[in-house]
């Protein structure tokens, strides 16, 4: 199939899904145009993550809440924190939501609030950021990890049910690149043997699976707002969202120097709070994260559309509905040719990620844990060939199709 045949194809298949207007003529043109970047024109670029286009809308009502926190002077723990910390919890479908200083913390903070420590085992998945360990091995209890699905990239129920020993405490679900994990087979396992169900919600702000959403389905869940995050903030800032009051008071003492009286020390707690400037931001945009969320969906929806036939695999994800979806924090695709994939896209000026390409047990920092090469085949065979694609709200049509003309052009040779 020719690469002119496949731009006439698949203009049509767009409009067909309805993921463009019917004959959207810039689009047509672009794409059938024998110089792929012409699309994006000669000093553009595709971004990863486009934070500047995020942050554009409404940015004189954020300046004027800013302003507001200034001219009361309450940057620590201030109005805007308890609002925040209500209205996401809210959002999420949760009692409680207490606001700490990142994602990392809301985990660690989480396990130490259970009681979790030295002694106890929490099982997770190999294949997750760093911080989700970090946290387990901060907690000073011992990570367990597990293999990945390799159709979802998401914790292996079937393996965490193995892993489980009498020391085990806990187990935490990473919500990987925004699907939720199989929460109903995982609450099973923690609920037969008396074990803490832990999210780590970190990729997956409003992701819905069986009609509720991310951060509704274990006894916590952590959620980070680093800046790129479907809901970020202008620094690092996170919070624990749970449904147990006890849990929730243990936290918010813990997160603020063991004190909820001046001065007065119930225990020697930590500085994890989250900072008034952050919530007002944060606050902003929560309420654009619906429509960002749904934005991320169509990009996907046309980056599927247009490399359906390319020879790549896809994680399974759900089908976008009110009772199932994902919220596409990465769009992630694998290929045995990832690197030379990556050279080429970049050679494009289409920029790509890799997450991620360490998995945990062959990080230098755990190295004095159990496994070695070959523990985790899933996990290392997808470290290899996995290629993150640009994802953001504000990537239009026109340069979705441009980054999958490019993918299609480097496997045409």
């Amino acid at each position: 199939m020719t690469v002119r045949r496949w731009q006439r194809d698949e203009v049509s298949k767009l409009v067909e899904l309805g993921l463009v207007e019917d004959e959207p003529a810039g689009l047509v043109v672009d794409l059938r145009s024998e110089d792929p970047r012409t699309v994006v024109g000669e000093d553009e670029s595709v971004p990863f993550v486009d934070l500047t286009g995020m942050h554009s809308q409404g940015k004189d009502v954020l300046m004027s809440a800013i302003g507001a926190v200034i001219d009361r002077g309450d940057f620590i723990l201030g109005e805007a924190v308890g609002r925040f910390e209500e209205e996401f919890a809210g959002y999420c479908g949760v009692a409680h939501g207490v606001g700490v200083d990142s994602g990392a913390s809301a985990l660690e903070l989480i396990l130490r609030g259970l009681g979790i420590g030295p002694g106890d085992e929490v099982i997770t998945v190999a294949n997750t950021f760093v911080a989700t360990v970090n946290a387990i091995h901060h907690s000073g209890a011992t990570p367990v990890l597990v293999d990945m699905e390799p159709t979802t990239y998401n914790l292996d129920p079937e393996q965490v049910a193995a892993a489980v020993t009498p020391r085990t405490a806990a187990i935490i679900a990473v919500h990987l690149y925004g699907r939720v994990a199989d929460m109903a087979r995982l609450r099973a396992i923690a609920d037969r043997h008396g074990l803490s169900l832990i999210e780590d919600a970190c990729q997956a702000h409003g992701a819905v699976q069986q009609g509720r959403r991310a951060g509704s389905f274990g006894d916590a869940a952590a959620f980070s707002f680093y800046p790129s995050k479907n809901l970020g903030a202008f620094g690092d800032a996170g919070m624990v969202v749970t449904n147990s009051d006890e849990l929730a008071d243990r936290i918010r003492l813990l997160r603020n120097v063991g004190s909820v009286e001046k001065y007065r020390h119930e225990v020697p707690g930590f500085n994890r709070r989250l900072d008034t400037l952050q919530a007002v931001v944060l606050r902003w945009r929560l309420e654009h994260l619906e429509a960002e969320n749904a934005a991320r969906g169509r990009s996907a929806a046309v980056y599927g559309a247009l490399l359906d036939d390319a020879p790549i695999v896809f994680p399974e994800v759900p089908v976008g509905n009110a009772e199932s979806s994902s919220v596409y924090h990465l769009y992630v695709i694998e290929t045995g040719e990832r690197d030379a994939l990556a050279g080429f896209l970049g050679d494009r000026r289409i920029a790509t990620g890799i997450h991620y390409p360490i998995p945990i047990h062959l990080q230098p920092a755990y190295a004095d844990l159990p496994y070695g090469e070959g523990a985790f085949p899933a996990t290392e065979a997808a470290a290899k060939r996995i290629l993150s694609l640009p994802m953001y709200p504000g990537l239009t049509v026109e340069k979705t199709a441009y980054v999958a003309r490019a993918v299609h052009e480097f496997f045409a040779g």
